[in-house]
């Protein structure tokens, strides 16, 4: 069974950039997608970006366009998530998930239409 561990989530100022990991136990075979999704306190979870491993096409919620970028590692089976110009309305627990056939339309589904699922780490952004 894979199972994916997240690490790099920290305590930043507004503006302030941190790059979050999501590391595979194997290699994700097949037509795998991993995606971040984020929860804060009194707010409904949200996705916040895929990837689609194989051909590395990404996808971005509109809150985070622009600012966030996903590269993997295929050799590490790491995909990082880079954020850039944190404000404090991307505080939250983020999650990482994968399944291994294929990335839904947009978050479809949610963090229920991934079958593999990290235990989350804590992004705090101050203002």
């Amino acid at each position: 069974q894979v199972s994916l561990v997240e690490s790099g989530g920290d305590s930043v100022q507004s503006g302030g950039s941190l790059q979050l990991s999501c590391a595979a136990s194997e290699k994700l075979a097949g037509n795998a997608c991993v995606a971040w999704f984020r929860q804060a306190p009194g707010r409904e979870r949200e996705g916040v970006a895929k990837i689609l491993l194989e051909y590395g096409h990404t996808y971005f919620a509109d809150a985070v366009k622009g600012r966030f970028t996903l590269r993997k590692d295929n050799p590490k089976n790491i995909v990082y998530l880079r954020m850039n110009s944190l404000k404090p309305e991307d505080t939250g627990t983020y999650v990482c998930a994968a399944r291994l056939n294929g990335c839904p339309d947009f978050f479809v589904g949610g963090l229920e239409a991934y079958n593999i699922r990290g235990q989350g780490t804590q992004v705090t952004v101050s203002s």
